[in-house]
């Protein structure tokens, strides 16, 4: 039976963390599953902003806030590239360092049905269709790099080797300056 009382408790006080907490994602599911630790950052998603965007509002350094695109190769076989905020895919040397004839780009729509991520919330973790990883040399060197946590408006922070320890993620070289 309903108890009338209950409507007139207060609520119980919680201290206001600094960090607004964020609903779980399959990416962040995904992580402590493996038991692999991770930061969280918020940050107000603007559209088309990208890495820039999220590394100004955050403080970050561009160079190690990382991008998760969702490419294809000659045979329409999607793979996913980890690079460097600051910088462009050569597609061209992927195609090369990665064997295939060439390798472009998926459209936003094709994109979301490999990853089950909306572009711009995209992470390499946790995708919908099981994909090779690639991730440039670079962002291996950081002890912790920043990449999408599976939402929008959201990055989180981890260890480049999770990249490689749970993805199989392999190390090319291919960013350019933009």
């Amino acid at each position: 039976m309903f108890r009338r009382a209950h409507l007139f408790q207060p609520l119980p006080q919680h201290k206001m963390s600094k960090e607004k907490h964020v609903s779980e994602t399959p990416a962040t599911q995904f992580l402590k599953k493996h038991k692999i630790s991770f930061t969280e950052h918020s940050y107000e998603y603007v559209d088309r902003g990208g890495a820039t965007e999220a590394a100004r509002q955050l403080g970050l350094d561009l160079h190690q806030v990382a991008k998760t695109l969702i490419m294809e190769d000659e045979q329409a076989k999607p793979l996913i590239v980890v690079m460097h905020g600051d910088l462009e895919v050569s597609t061209k040397n992927l195609a090369r360092q990665t064997g295939a004839k060439k390798i472009a780009p998926c459209s936003p729509e094709t994109a979301q049905k490999h990853s089950g991520y909306l572009v711009g919330g995209t992470s390499p973790f946790a995708t919908r269709k099981k994909m090779p990883v690639w991730v440039e040399e670079g962002l291996l060197t950081y002890p912790l790099i920043y990449l999408n946590g599976g939402r929008r408006g959201y990055l989180i922070g981890v260890a480049p080797s999770a990249l490689q320890d749970l993805l199989g993620a392999k190390p090319v070289q291919t960013g350019l300056m933009k």
